[in-house]
């Protein structure tokens, strides 16, 4: 089984007979060529993508947990323990993440403060009550006392990981999660080796929803959502929507992001029993 396209060629050998058993011979070949056709056009799409992406830089390790390190904003980036948390160029997509989850008078939890882009967009709708969950301690103070600023409603922050908080924080309408490694164990649990970095946080957002109630979160994938990212959803909510922010502009050494758009996925309807 060999594809070739103009820059790469790519092959699939079955090392055993028991792979896909025990289909018959024609809808297994058939479901064998699927998946490396799937391959072949999602390589040729990231290559086409490519010319409009930024050259990016290397992310540096991450030597002092993300809860433990001292922020910095240096040229509207949040630098905590080397990592660019957030940047102002997201604006856009923050914009959006709120939009998604964010209805006058629902209760809404965000996980990660950063730079307060999107809780800024959630105010501006006009929650009952709004939950920010910050990790460290330096950037929750800060969101503190942007909570307190004249025109902000039902904010309430909260510190820690989330894994050690959320259970005692209730239901909620909408959840948005933008947050980032804590260290470098998390790197390669959840960015490396999951579908998304969100993965981890599926099952306890889906408990945490209120019955036609969303869950948001931005994909670092371009324009599409993997196979393998839609299965990872549908074992937590029966229904999702991609909504594609493009015109983003990263800088040209952004370490974690390099392309003019984002996929936004919103979930509903938790598969909890």
């Amino acid at each position: 089984m060999l594809r070739r396209a103009a820059k790469f060629e790519v092959t699939l050998n079955p090392t055993a007979q028991s792979l896909l058993a025990p289909m018959s011979a024609e809808p297994r070949q058939f479901l064998l060529d699927r998946a490396l056709d799937e391959f072949v056009a999602d390589l040729g799409a990231l290559d086409e993508a490519a010319e409009a992406m930024v050259p990016g830089a290397a992310r540096p390790r991450i030597d002092t947990a993300i809860d433990a390190a001292s922020p910095a904003v240096v040229d509207g980036t949040l630098l905590v323990s080397g990592q660019e948390v957030m940047q102002t160029w997201e604006a856009p997509l923050m914009r959006a993440l709120a939009q998604a989850v964010t209805r006058p008078g629902g209760v809404v939890l965000e996980i990660g403060f950063g730079l307060g882009l999107s809780a800024g967009f959630v105010q501006e709708i006009g929650p009952a009550h709004h939950v920010i969950v910050e990790a460290n301690p330096q950037t929750a103070a800060v969101a503190e006392q942007w909570a307190r600023a004249d025109g902000r409603r039902g904010v309430e922050i909260v510190i820690g990981r989330w894994q050690d908080v959320l259970a005692g924080l209730g239901r909620f309408d909408g959840i948005l999660f933008d947050t980032y490694p804590m260290d470098e164990t998390e790197v390669d649990e959840y960015v490396m080796r999951d579908a998304t970095f969100a993965e981890h946080f599926f099952a306890p957002a889906a408990a945490a929803l209120t019955d036609g109630g969303a869950f948001t979160y931005y994909s670092n994938e371009i324009d599409s959502v993997s196979r393998r990212h839609q299965r990872a959803l549908l074992r937590h909510f029966r229904t999702f929507a991609v909504e594609i922010v493009d015109g983003l502009r990263p800088p040209a050494d952004c370490s974690y992001w390099w392309a003019p758009s984002m996929a936004v996925i919103v979930a509903r309807g938790s598969r909890r029993s």
